[in-house]
């Protein structure tokens, strides 16, 4: 199954951004690919935005153009609005359900 077409296009888009990052630097696929300690076919996948990439890839490539600043913050709960909102209106009041009582024995 292919990952959903907002996901690919941001993929292909930071994709993008690597490589002009590695050019910038004037860094070839080889020299990146040793620093970061994978193989040559890892990052050329990456600047392709290839949703099969680990995000350790991803994140080392960053973290090699000194782009890695604000990644620890991606998913931070404090800044969910929606799922603290639902994680809100979700939340049990009882720790049972009030059934009454059984007058089975």
């Amino acid at each position: 199954m292919a990952p959903p077409h907002a996901v690919l296009l941001a993929l292909t888009r930071l994709g993008e951004d690597l490589r002009t990052a590695r050019l910038r630097r004037n860094l070839t696929i080889d020299e990146v690919a040793a620093k970061i300690g994978s193989g040559r076919r890892a990052v050329a996948d990456a600047e392709r935005g290839k949703a099969t990439t680990s995000m350790a890839v991803y994140a080392a490539l960053l973290w090699s153009y000194d782009l890695l600043g604000g990644i620890e913050h991606l998913a931070d709960p404090s800044r969910d609005q929606e799922g603290m909102i639902l994680s809100r209106s979700k939340q049990r009041s009882r720790a049972r359900s009030s059934q009454g009582l059984s007058n089975d024995f």
